[in-house]
């Protein structure tokens, strides 16, 4: 019976109230100097709940950035078939089967706008995909061709951080 004591004391003393108040982990040697941080994340996803994972992610870098006292400007491009996950019309077995995870999407697209984070969607994806231009989510600009929109932002000095 100990050999269970041990794992649980382990987790109690993981989760204890010492532990939460801890001071977070900070990136204090990545952002020496730094006064604005420029990421373009580009998301090339086949699974919405990779998706809406990483768009969580993305708001926690963002608050992480500026707790830090780094001004983030960030860029989201998205292609390929994450695309589908972007439309306020989604295919009907998608819907059905991912009505939950398309809505946190959807949420979580609103949070990123509302932070002042740039969306940007493929319409060459949008149109491999068959999605409907005017369908996508609101926040959402829709452009030409996402590895161009890649090309000029890293040429502006944004930072890639590549997502698939």
């Amino acid at each position: 019976m100990n050999w269970l004591l041990a794992p649980l004391l382990a987790l109690g003393l993981l989760f204890s109230p010492a532990m939460a108040a801890a001071e977070p982990f900070d990136d204090s040697d990545a952002l020496h100097g730094l006064k604005e941080g420029k990421g373009l994340f580009l998301i090339d996803f086949a699974d919405p709940r990779k998706t809406a994972f990483y768009l969580d992610i993305i708001k926690g870098t963002y608050q992480g950035m500026r707790r830090q006292r780094v001004k983030p400007d960030f860029v989201i491009v998205y292609i390929g078939p994450t695309v589908r996950f972007l439309t306020r019309r989604p295919e009907a077995e998608l819907e059905m089967e991912q009505g939950d995870t398309l809505k946190a999407i959807a949420d979580n697209v609103e949070a990123l706008r509302q932070l002042g984070i740039r969306q940007e969607i493929c319409s060459i994806a949008t149109r491999v995909f068959h999605v409907d231009n005017g369908t996508v989510l609101p926040g959402l600009k829709l452009i030409g061709d996402g590895f161009i929109s890649v090309i000029g932002y890293q040429s502006q000095g944004y930072k890639l951080v590549p997502l698939y």
